[in-house]
């Protein structure tokens, strides 16, 4: 609103200040020009009374002396003569209020009298009697002469003059008011419109555009304000900017760093996180069966425990926590504003694979060998039998050479599955891509698994989710890592069970899943089972289900990320175990 408004405000300031001083300039005017009226009709009254004392004291003829005093008085005055005989003369006048004034006048001869006495002059102002018109009386006396003068006016003419010269302030004053509006208004617009254009450019700096500049057009103190403002705006976009980069470097590092960051408030939100926090939060969010909510993520309870353990103690916390079969060491450090804890900064390390390495180390002599000794030991000792001829007929013959041919090829597949996994490590894999029809190929792969999930009972399903037919891979190497997940999950799901394969291809990616509810892969062991010898039976004893070298994993592993893929599990203890392997659409080489 204008009222609201900084010209408003100070055109009404002008027009109140100014209007205040006109009232007290009117009022002191309207009193000093009434009195200034007042006092230069009793000059002109008593000029004429003199002139008519002077004509007095020199003419002896009364009749001289009236004709004199018609021709020197003003016209609307009454002079009223009073001779030394006694005889009273009154003069003509254009007043009718003051024609019978000596009628009106019975004591006047008193008051004459008292003039005459005294020889001192007489100014008053009065109320004819019984009337309500206002006279001035002059009287004076005539010095040789025991006679005297009094001079009648009433204020009429007096209050006509006021009247006007009142007329005269009051349009002055009128005038005074336009002229001060006019100059309010435009003093109040030159000093308001630089400040008018600040705040239109302080909006925009609000709204982030820091190159808005204000005009500078004066060079007093508002030009100097629009100086300082352009000056704040550049520093403003200079320290903006450079924030920014500290911001940008900032994520860079946290987001380029291997382990986990998340920064929370005091009210456990998180802030900032970088990708292995939120991979590490994923797998906590599943280990506790907590449903993730993109736009509002609720907090562990164990980082919650943990941040309220840092706040209230103000120092650094260290916990340790296994999720899907990796070792985790978070660090949370207090975060100070002053003295005042506003929240905390954890980092979690995945220590997986330094304690992975010293199991492995550990594991790799006694794998190996157990590998070896088995098949070596059979071969020893039906070879022994052979050789002392333990076997008497021919079959028994043929039945222990049989035995030993089957663990030889068992250890010729257990060197060459070494041999394939120490080529693939050193980056040797030879792969021979070309363009697949998917769904052939998968079916194909799913009638040679339907007969034996059959025979143990186990509902072997097949789901296709195909945008694009095609895909572009090393048919033998994924198949091999088809054959090698789908038997693991029939091997470990108990009769009436279930497997699916889900398989999706798009125009970017191969997606494939493959889910059972068998007996799922402990959680100390979740990080192991891509590594060379894993199996899921820790005493090693030989079935028919659950036969093999342990190397399937590791190899299925190797050739996913020939084929620039990732392949990651997910599973829990006796409710079963999902894998995952993407592989992205890439042209032929």
């Amino acid at each position: 609103m204008f009222w609201r408004s900084v010209v408003g405000k100070l055109v009404i300031t002008i027009l109140l200040l100014v209007s205040f001083v006109l009232f007290i300039l009117t009022i002191l005017l309207l009193q000093f020009f009434e009195n200034f009226h007042i006092q230069e009709a009793e000059k002109t009254m008593m000029q004429s009374a003199s002139k008519v004392s002077l004509l007095i004291e020199e003419h002896e003829e009364k009749s001289t002396i009236m004709e004199m005093t018609e021709a020197v008085k003003d016209s609307s005055t009454k002079v009223i003569i009073y001779f030394e005989d006694g005889e009273m003369w009154e003069s003509d006048t254009s007043n009718d209020k003051l024609v019978d004034l000596g009628k009106l006048l019975p004591n006047e001869n008193k008051k004459l009298d008292k003039v005459i006495s005294s020889q001192k002059n007489v100014k008053e102002q009065t109320f004819l009697p019984n009337t309500e018109t206002e006279v001035l009386v002059v009287a004076t006396p005539v010095e040789s002469k025991e006679a005297g003068v009094v001079v009648y006016q009433t204020l009429d003419v007096v209050n006509q003059t006021k009247a006007q010269t009142t007329k005269l302030i009051f349009v002055a004053a009128g005038i005074a008011i336009i002229l001060t509006t006019i100059f309010a208004f435009f003093l109040s617009t030159r000093i308001t419109s630089p400040l008018i254009k600040m705040r239109e450019a302080a909006f925009e700096l609000a709204r982030g555009e820091f190159n808005t500049k204000v005009p500078i057009l004066t060079h007093d103190e508002i030009g100097e304000l629009a100086i300082a403002f352009n000056r704040m705006g550049r520093q403003l976009k200079f320290h903006i900017n450079a924030l920014n980069q500290e911001k940008e470097q900032l994520s860079s590092i946290v987001n380029s760093m291997a382990d986990g960051v998340i920064t929370l408030n005091r009210h456990g939100d998180m802030i900032v996180t970088n990708p292995p926090s939120e991979q590490f939060l994923q797998d906590l969010y599943f280990e506790k069966n907590i449903t993730i909510d993109e736009n509002n993520k609720q907090l562990p309870d164990v980082l919650d425990n943990l941040l309220q353990k840092v706040i209230q103690g103000e120092s650094e916390a260290i916990y340790e926590i296994s999720l899907q079969g990796r070792d985790w060491v978070m660090i949370m450090t207090p975060l100070y504003d002053s003295n005042f804890v506003r929240g905390a900064v954890a980092v979690m390390r995945d220590m997986t694979e330094e304690r992975q390495l010293d199991k492995l180390r550990k594991d790799f002599i006694a794998n190996v060998s157990h590998e070896l000794r088995t098949p070596i030991a059979l071969m020893q000792g039906y070879s022994e039998a052979i050789v002392d001829d333990i076997a008497d007929t021919k079959e028994e013959k043929n039945e222990l050479a049989q035995i030993i041919h089957d663990e030889s090829l068992r250890m010729s597949r257990l060197v060459n599955e070494l041999l394939d996994i120490g080529r693939m490590e050193a980056g040797h894999i030879e792969l021979y891509k070309q363009e697949m029809e998917i769904k052939p190929f998968i079916e194909k792969i799913y009638r040679k698994f339907i007969g034996i999930s059959e025979d143990q009972e186990i509902n072997l399903n097949l789901i296709e989710e195909l945008e694009d037919p095609i895909a572009i891979f090393d048919a033998d190497r994924i198949e091999q890592v088809f054959t090698n997940l789908i038997d693991n999950a029939i091997s470990h799901t108990d009769p009436g069970g279930f497997v699916t394969v889900k398989v999706m291809n798009n125009d970017k990616e191969l997606h494939v899943e493959v889910t059972d509810n068998g007996s799922g892969i402990p959680n100390e062991d979740l990080s192991f089972i891509f590594e060379r010898f894993y199996k899921a039976d820790k005493s090693r004893t030989r079935t028919d289900k659950k036969k093999g070298t342990g190397l399937g994993l590791a190899i299925t592993k190797h050739i996913v990320t020939a084929h620039q893929g990732t392949i990651s599990v997910k599973s829990k203890e006796n409710e079963g175990t999902t894998f995952n392997f993407k592989i992205p659409k890439i042209t032929l080489k």
